[in-house]
């Protein structure tokens, strides 16, 4: 019997064996760990990082409300800083996990910002 990480694992692999990012369309990766949510864009034809933001970040961590409230805000985050950067459109990664709940919430508030995928 496959375990719950064996199973996102499966699935997170034939993900990625689909997309890929690029300098001009990065990849934008979800983690979800119990209490925090991270996102990065990543460049995979370079294997780096582009930019990063998550829950643990100092103007998001003093927010008061639920898990999916704050993943919002970390959406909302990441596609200021893509704007930034000029950056307008990513390749979302759900890393395995379902669209659903905080996932859900990070690339709708990432929509809300103006950053299209």
């Amino acid at each position: 019997m496959a375990t719950k990480q064996l199973k996102r694992d499966k699935i997170k692999k034939r993900i990625r064996s689909i997309i890929s990012g690029s300098a001009e369309r990065p990849r934008m990766s979800v983690f979800r760990s119990n209490k925090e949510i991270y996102v990065q864009l990543v460049n995979d034809l370079e294997g780096t990082t582009l930019l990063a933001a998550s829950s643990a970040d100092k103007g998001i961590a003093d927010e008061k409300g639920s898990k999916t409230e704050v993943a919002t805000l970390v959406g909302k985050l990441i596609a200021e800083r893509a704007k930034e950067a000029g950056i307008e459109n990513v390749v979302f990664d759900r890393n395995g996990y379902l669209y659903h709940g905080r996932v859900k919430a990070l690339a709708e508030g990432a929509r809300e910002e103006g950053l299209k995928f």
